[in-house]
């Protein structure tokens, strides 16, 4: 990826992006032989359409690209693959925020998954513009590649195990401490759930730790890990199975986020949990109707053993609890129900502290990278009542599946504790400039910049925050649940 933006060249050709409304006052600037072989062409400045400009040889003399109004981070991602090998440069004339999101965009449109190709493809070269912070397009192109690979990689090659290499590795990188705990010491030392979700499986469960930092607040990453599922002994359908490769995706994104926060040298305690484990089918899986005692002493009911997400999170957020964190972030492919509700590239956010969901809001919407917010419904929590157990891992019903799997970890974190959840997608359901349709980051800038300002100004002696949060991002609500809230 990287590769493909070079630090000089003797002769590049000139990339000028454009948005539908700047075209028609740029166009009259120009010679009239461009005015016609523009019209020729048809180019309108769409975001994400180009027009390569020949001279009078024949040769590329310029590349128009269409871009969005306002910060454009994805539309020249076309061009890398699309454009005639050779080197080029974005006009002198964008701004420094412009150099910097256009150099990501041209970065990630160089990703692509090849570990199993035989054919390497080539991609055009971008000099580096000169105004761009050329740090943060590499910490997040590397951080985005790391979390595809591990989301794209099939389960065979990317069990518990390869999982928590990949951790390890990131780790040695930044010289932070990485433990991890295996199979039967999974029980010995008190994670249960963990335990009983991947003890059918060839690879054993683990429970994967990386620490880092030693002074400013505590921040906890928990990212769930399940390397594939079945659904247990709750079989999954063959179509429901066929993308389990990327139950990882929580984990994978985790990763990629504390990946960053050490590369940025962010001023943070960091400590990151990963279950990792395989949810198989075998003699010793575990079964619906079975009680599990979590690492927190609550009792619970397996009412679906394809509800095993959950279950894996919520001995990881008791430990991540145990440090007395200033804020935990968890991550999960969850629920279908949250991609029912907000489609595929929406990641769902529930939040026991508002102000702090709303500052990560307004991050994801300032970076392009957006989340919405669902609410933590506390009447809800009676579907999780079990007649045998202190909870059921499912609801009693079909409704609010997304709503009622974050009322369940809420159990496992302190309510005086600052917690987040995401449910997200962790794939691209269809290919779009930089961003191919597998495995993604979803949420992953908005998280990274939301850190960066969380760093800053959060005083974990006193527990809130030294400047006053930013003005609430509320997300639309039905006029039905508004007037549930009245109630």
């Amino acid at each position: 990826m990287l590769d493909h933006l070079i630090q000089r060249a003797g002769k590049s050709v000139p990339v000028t992006p454009l948005s539908e409304k700047r075209l028609p006052a740029w166009l009259k600037e120009q010679s009239a032989q461009l005015q016609t072989w523009l019209r020729a062409a048809g180019f309108k400045a769409k975001p994400g359409r180009w027009c390569l400009v020949p001279d009078g040889r024949g040769q590329p003399a310029r590349v128009l690209v269409g871009v969005e109004e306002g910060l454009d981070r994805w539309s020249i991602g076309n061009l890398p693959g699309a454009l005639p090998q050779g080197t080029y440069r974005l006009d002198d004339t964008i701004s420094a925020a412009e150099a910097t999101a256009y150099a990501f965009a041209w970065a990630m449109g160089c990703y692509r998954f090849a570990r199993y190709k035989s054919e390497a493809k080539e991609f055009a070269r971008l000099v580096w513009p000169k105004s761009a912070d050329r740090a943060l397009v590499e910490r997040l192109a590397k951080s985005i590649a790391l979390a595809r690979d591990l989301i794209n990689t099939p389960a065979e090659d990317m069990g518990p195990p390869e999982l928590a290499e990949a951790a390890k590795r990131v780790a040695q990188e930044f010289k932070a401490k990485f433990s991890v705990i295996v199979g039967d010491d999974l029980l010995k030392q008190n994670y249960p759930t963990i335990h009983a979700v991947g003890r059918a499986a060839a690879k054993a469960p683990r429970l994967i730790e990386l620490k880092w930092g030693t002074t400013g607040p505590k921040l906890a990453l928990v990212g769930k890990g399940v390397c594939f599922d079945t659904g247990g002994l709750d079989l999954k359908p063959a179509g429901g199975m066929l993308m389990m490769k990327k139950d990882m995706g929580g984990g994978a994104l985790m990763l990629a986020l504390a990946r960053a926060i050490m590369d940025a040298k962010l001023p943070v305690q960091l400590h990151l949990l990963i279950p990792a484990v395989e949810n198989s089918v075998a003699g010793n899986a575990f079964r619906p109707l079975d009680v599990i005692k979590t690492r927190k002493g609550i009792t619970v009911e397996i009412g679906n053993t394809d509800a095993e997400g959950r279950l894996i999170l919520c001995d990881a957020l008791a430990e991540a609890e145990s440090g007395k964190p200033d804020l935990i972030i968890d991550a999960a492919t969850l629920t279908g129900a949250a991609r029912v509700a907000l489609g595929p590239d929406l990641p769902a956010l529930f939040a026991n502290d508002d102000d702090t969901a709303s500052d990560l809001l307004r991050h994801g919407k300032m970076e392009g990278d957006p989340l919405w917010q669902l609410p933590l419904w506390k009447p809800y929590r009676r579907m999780l009542d079990s007649k045998t157990a202190d909870i059921n891992n499912v609801s009693d019903g079909p409704y609010a599946g997304a709503v009622t799997a974050a009322l369940y970890l809420a159990e496992f974190v302190a309510p005086t504790t600052k917690w987040m959840h995401i449910d997200t997608f962790a794939w691209n359901a269809r290919t779009q400039p930089g961003r191919p349709e597998g495995g993604e980051a979803l949420a992953f800038r908005a998280l990274l910049a939301f850190v960066t300002d969380w760093a800053k100004t959060a005083n974990p002696a006193s527990k809130i925050m030294t400047k006053k949060p930013a003005p609430r991002v509320a997300p639309r609500r039905s006029p039905s649940l508004a007037r549930l809230r009245r109630r």
